[in-house]
């Protein structure tokens, strides 16, 4: 990854025709489950749709191994996935005009395990910081949402 693309922003698709810039380096306010250490991540588009992308740890010294996760924007997949956020649940001061969601796609692992995303525990970014924690929603969400 260039120097460019780190500091550029990438867009992500959004509901309706909305779309919204979204920092290219991303901090997280707490580790995602189960990748303890792990809190500063390059987003990279992977098409040209705003829909996937790869969000790769950004290792703090030699000793630290890189992860790659695939994320999504959910309302690309569910249109009606419209998460109430808990502004209380984020550490920063959260409005929906600067917050984006994503989703972690889980690939699966054949032909009868296709992909599904996480709508239960999405990560949710601050697009002025780049702050970004993966919350757990209230109400009725699947962890594991089919894709296709």
């Amino acid at each position: 990854m260039s120097a460019a693309t780190a500091s550029a922003g990438v867009r992500v698709a959004g509901a309706g025709a909305d779309a919204m810039d979204v920092p290219a380096m991303l901090e997280l306010t707490s580790p995602l489950l189960g990748l303890p250490g792990h809190l500063h991540y390059a987003l990279e588009p992977l098409d040209d749709t705003g829909v996937l992308f790869a969000l790769r740890s950004v290792p703090q010294d030699e000793t630290d191994a890189p992860v790659r996760l695939f994320v999504v924007s959910p309302v690309a997949h569910y249109p009606d996935y419209t998460p109430t956020l808990d502004a209380d649940a984020l550490p920063w001061d959260a409005d929906g005009d600067h917050t984006a969601v994503l989703a972690v796609v889980h690939p699966g692992h054949g032909a009868d395990d296709g992909p599904t995303v996480n709508l239960l525990a999405p990560l949710v970014i601050d697009t002025r910081s780049g702050r970004a924690a993966q919350i757990v929603l209230d109400g009725d969400w699947p962890l594991r949402a089919r894709v296709g």
